[in-house]
């Protein structure tokens, strides 16, 4: 039987209107067939809208499918891996194509130039040069690599079968991983904290320490669970938890949250790293990260709801608050910094954890302007209804939590790939962070699919 969401296995040379496929009629659909619908249209934007030569993700493309330049993200090239494991796991692409697209990426990092084993933030598709995300950004971006590495160690679990093929890509993703040098990035006679740039030319002169609570958690696990060049866990007590003062405590909206800064700030801290850590249960002496993620998006719908600023289009249908394109260009919004920009990432990617006002906002983001936000690989990046604008384009680090989250949501996929790595373990024992899910439960989901 053909599969009705089949995808064609090679990406199109012109992206056609075929794929604009949604009104405000579809919105009254069951939430299994608007959850599917919207994995694979955010799912094809790495599969049909990738650079056809490397296989990489472009940073962004408009939302008729077109790149808007050549520029490639490091981290969006982690969530794109992501997003084809989901692809292969919904049987949209065979486990055979997904192969071959995962072994060109992998053959196209493998020629990136690398600082002390990591990855610069952006490069250039047709060049693999690196292009500088701003001054002096010229070398390695730990938390970009990071992201990355999410992505090819859930594939290097993923394509676990015994055959040369497949054994012969997991000693490539293992030896991209080998090769990074985590405890470089920890900046001597400084205080001990991993550091986000390092650079051959400018050395340390971004001096940006890695400091929680943001999108980086994931960083340290790795960082401590390196078989190859492994931080001692000292450097994530002091650097991440500032020794504990990264905890929080107040209440916003009604909600205590753990840690991080008032309001919590925009929902990615909580979305990039947990697209592959598994919060559930996942606790340390310092906070239980379930709790933190959940509050703080708790904390961000509130505040769309109760529309403190009084933002047309807010309430308990139109929320979330993240990174994303703006009127003006790229924006960071939050409760402390909110514009009247909506990004429907933020909340798509917070299934596991606000399930039902999750899909209170996708059947309000499938009714605005019937059908208005619905673009060639999804929904536009943002939008502001007070202003009457929508963005016309896509970005490849807000396309691929929306995959990876709901996925998540409905089958624990990518938790499971991930929490089971070995160096995940070992990073999680090494820093103190209790991971423990009951046997039923382990990588399962939180939705359950009607038979």
């Amino acid at each position: 039987m053909v599969n009705a969401f089949m995808m064609d296995e090679e990406p199109h040379a012109d992206p056609g209107p075929e794929h604009i496929f949604w009104t405000a009629t579809n919105a009254t659909a069951p939430l299994s067939e608007l959850m599917e619908r919207v994995q694979r249209g955010y799912a094809a934007y790495f599969w049909e809208g990738a650079h056809p030569p490397t296989g990489l993700p472009f940073d962004r493309c408009s939302t008729d499918g077109r790149p808007i330049s050549d520029l490639i993200s490091i981290g969006g090239t982690g969530f794109g891996i992501m997003a084809i494991l989901v692809l292969v796991h919904r049987q949209w692409v065979s486990r055979s194509n997904a192969y071959a697209r995962i072994l060109k990426i992998v053959a196209t990092l493998e020629k990136i130039p690398r600082f002390r084993g990591a990855f610069p933030h952006f490069i250039s598709a047709n060049t693999l040069e690196v292009v500088p995300f701003v001054p002096h950004d010229d070398g390695g971006d730990l938390v970009e690599t990071a992201l990355l590495v999410q992505g090819l160690i859930c594939a290097r679990e993923f394509f676990d079968c015994p055959s040369d093929a497949e054994a012969g890509l997991r000693r490539r993703i293992d030896s991209l991983c080998v090769d990074i040098e985590w405890v470089s990035y920890v900046r001597p006679s400084a205080r001990p904290s991993l550091y986000w740039h390092w650079s051959p030319k400018h050395g340390w002169a971004l001096n940006t320490p890695i400091t929680g609570w943001n999108e980086a958690l994931s960083t340290y696990v790795l960082a401590a669970g390196s078989a190859s060049h492994a931080i001692e866990p000292e450097i994530f007590h002091i650097g991440w938890t500032n020794e504990g003062r990264f905890r929080n405590g107040s209440n916003f909206y009604g909600t205590s949250l753990p840690a991080g800064s008032s309001f919590g700030g925009p929902l990615f801290l909580s979305q990039y790293s947990f697209c592959a850590l598994d919060p559930r249960q996942m606790q340390d002496d310092q906070i239980d990260y379930w709790q933190q993620v959940v509050a703080h998006t708790k904390i961000n719908f509130e505040h769309c709801r109760r529309n403190p600023n009084g933002h047309i289009g807010y309430g308990t249908y139109g929320w979330g608050l993240t990174a994303s394109d703006g009127p003006s260009g790229y924006v960071v919004s939050c409760p402390v910094n909110d514009r009247g920009i909506l990004a429907p990432m933020a909340a798509l990617s917070s299934f596991p954890f606000l399930p039902k006002e999750a899909e209170s906002a996708l059947r309000a983001f499938l009714a605005y302007g019937n059908g208005r936000l619905w673009g060639r690989f999804g929904f536009a990046d943002a939008f502001a209804p007070g202003q009457n604008w929508v963005s016309n384009c896509y970005l490849a680090i807000n396309q691929g939590p929306v995959v990876a989250m709901i996925e998540n949501f409905r089958s624990g996929l990518l938790w499971r790939l991930f929490m089971g790595a070995p160096e995940v373990k070992r990073g999680l024992s090494r820093l103190g962070i209790r991971y423990k899910v009951s046997p039923g439960d382990q990588g399962g989901s939180l939705h359950e699919e009607p038979a």
